[in-house]
């Protein structure tokens, strides 16, 4: 058994029932606004900082690390002086006393040299610390925000995920009795609009959606449903304003 054919007013009709429920979808988009990138944001944010985190902890215990060894560096030496010095008290010639002389000089060198290192390392400690504060106190409050943004969104989900569902359903179902090649057309205008309009109706003798002036002739083609227009200007379809009463 053959297909009936639909009529143009009938076809319009599908498109511009589709275009109801689309922009009723598109004000739950609205409705959430930027609420859900903000959270994604966030969320990418504060990995950041965990990660800064990590890494500032590591680098500080590092420095911790070298800051011990250079004490135990020190601790050496003055262990060497103690015994160098009272090695010299028992010395037989020249030669020994000079050798015991130069090692003792050696480790005071030794000495200054991982105090200068000691001194180096606490000024690097002390920024990475400030960092780390800086991080931390940070990472709280995007914390906070990302918990805020969260409940604020889910708020949202909350009131209008049935609606939101029912809505998806009924797009799905009203595509499926729409002719492809209308459909495609449908698609490619409305992503070619921020608010998603494809299907629009004549308003003061404009069109609803460019609101540039329709020339009386095509309102009249328009009314009568006998084609598919087309905004010269916009490119959207446009129906006859009767379209909103049905």
């Amino acid at each position: 058994m053959a297909t009936k054919e639909l009529s143009v007013k009938d076809k319009l009709n599908e498109l511009y029932s589709l275009q109801q429920i689309d922009s009723n979808l598109a004000e739950i988009e609205i409705l959430k606004g930027e609420l859900p990138m903000e959270v994604s944001d966030l969320e990418d944010e504060i990995i950041g900082l965990e990660t800064r985190i990590t890494k500032l902890q590591e680098s500080i215990g590092d420095i911790e690390s070298d800051v011990n060894n250079h004490k135990a560096n020190i601790a050496e030496s003055e262990m060497l002086i103690e015994r160098y010095n009272s090695q010299l008290d028992n010395v037989k010639n020249n030669r020994e006393y000079d050798a015991l002389t130069k090692e003792i000089e050696l480790q005071k060198l030794e000495m200054q040299l991982s105090d200068k290192k000691i001194n180096d390392t606490r000024g690097g400690k002390e920024v990475k610390e400030s960092a780390l504060a800086a991080a931390q106190e940070r990472l709280e409050s995007k914390k906070a925000d990302l918990d805020n943004k969260k409940v604020e969104l889910e708020k949202i989900i909350s009131k209008t995920e049935k609606e939101e569902a029912k809505l998806k359903k009924q797009s799905a179902k009203a595509r499926k009795s729409i002719d492809e090649r209308l459909l495609k057309s449908y698609d490619k205008i409305s992503s070619s609009y921020r608010n998603g309009l494809a299907v629009v109706t004549v308003n003061r003798g404009s069109c609803g959606g460019c609101f540039n002036r329709i020339p009386p002739q095509q309102i009249i083609e328009i009314g009568v449903m006998k084609n598919i227009i087309a905004c010269e200007h916009c490119g959207r379809v446009i129906v006859d304003e009767s379209f909103d009463g049905e």
